[in-house]
């Protein structure tokens, strides 16, 4: 087993294409092609980590946050990143970062919060944009059936519960026909010249390089014509936080008593409390004050996320309550689901590495201390 396959494993989990914009997601440090000793999970990266992933015999690391999150410009060990990958390379360790990702992923580090403080109903609090993509392609009549089922096993044209594969009218006279085509509407639906035929498939974004895998190794054309198209869709299945319910009401002290012992935290920092009951939360790991809007919005009784500001409790107004529960506490479980999903996930793993080597980092990584 090689690092790429731990990371095929994750990108089905998360797919990095819906990382944020402004993340560095994915290998970090390291060859793809390396043999995989052991990997050991944790939600930081630091130099304790890495000695820990040594003493462990593990060459990989599966991080949440990126240890190499803005530019680096010199390698002299003068702060603690050139220091955790100095040591990473030296020892041949690879670092792997699935950050936004996960958070934006249905089962991922928001869900973990969800169940957690056991609320039903979960739902996407912000839901991304962008996700799918429409490719539209001519190709020689006789060729069409054959192209249309290469994409499809590829897949496109298999978007949530629906068939995004159509064959219809829109794109006519984006492609080169010849002098002589002549359009005509054909009984499935599609578009039709003497010659060719018009395919329009769609498909999530994250599987855009297999779709023009097949697309290139079916074509019949040497030079293929084709059109790639982002499609300004919302996707409820994908985006930052969640909102679920509580399976009973409670009241305001009650339910930031609950949340502090369930995400075992040392404090909770929250805005003026409301007078009114709880029964459906929000939440958001990590820094969450851009979610207040939308958490108002979803007519949630009480935000979880952290790293509030001063302001940031204003902007509660008596319509919401605001509890910050602190950063590491938000994510800190996120550690041992990715060690489960790996455990269960890579089935093979008895055949390719000693038993127990997706290991759990030991490592308390957070560098906020309470008095």
């Amino acid at each position: 087993m090689i690092v790429q396959d731990v990371i095929n494993h994750l990108h089905d989990l998360a797919p990095l294409n819906y990382a944020e914009d402004f993340d560095n997601v994915g290998l970090l440090v390291g060859d793809k092609n390396q043999t995989v000793s052991g990997v050991l999970v944790t939600l930081d990266t630091l130099e304790a980590v890495v000695d820990e992933a040594i003493e462990n015999n593990c060459n990989l690391i599966v991080s949440f946050h990126p240890i190499i999150f803005k530019g680096l410009k010199k390698l002299t060990g003068k702060t603690y990143v050139e220091r955790v990958v100095i040591k990473a390379i030296q020892h041949n360790i690879a670092i792997f970062s699935i950050h936004t990702a996960l958070d934006n992923a249905f089962e991922g580090i928001n869900s973990i919060i969800c169940d957690q403080l056991q609320l039903h109903n979960k739902k996407i609090l912000i839901p991304q944009s962008g996700t799918l993509k429409k490719l539209q392609t001519y190709v020689p009549n006789e060729n069409a059936e054959v192209l249309r089922t290469a994409l499809f096993n590829a897949g496109a044209g298999n978007i949530g519960n629906y068939d995004a594969c159509s064959f219809n009218l829109e794109g006519k006279g984006t492609y080169r026909g010849n002098e002589e085509s002549n359009p005509t509407l054909g009984q499935k639906g599609e578009l039709h010249t003497e010659n060719e035929t018009l395919i329009s498939v769609v498909f999530a974004k994250h599987i855009e390089s297999k779709v023009l895998k097949a697309l290139f190794g079916t074509h019949p054309y040497e030079e293929v014509a084709y059109e790639i198209t982002t499609l300004d869709n919302t996707n409820h299945y994908i985006g930052m936080g969640m909102i679920g319910e509580l399976a009973q009401e409670m009241e305001e002290l009650d339910c930031l008593q609950y949340i502090k012992e369930r995400m075992n935290t040392a404090c909770v920092r929250h805005s003026e409390l409301r007078g009114k009951p709880v029964k459906k939360i929000a939440v958001l790991g990590g820094s969450g004050s851009f979610a207040i809007g939308a958490a108002k919005a979803s007519g949630a009784d009480l935000l979880v996320t952290a790293d509030l500001k001063y302001h940031d409790f204003f902007s509660a107004e008596n319509s919401i309550l605001l509890a910050d529960i602190g950063h590491y506490e938000s994510e800190q479980f996120t550690k041992s689901f990715l060690v489960d999903y790996l455990s269960k996930k890579i089935t093979n793993f008895a055949a390719a590495l000693p038993a127990g080597r997706v290991v759990l980092s030991k490592t308390n990584t957070n560098p906020v201390k309470y008095l």
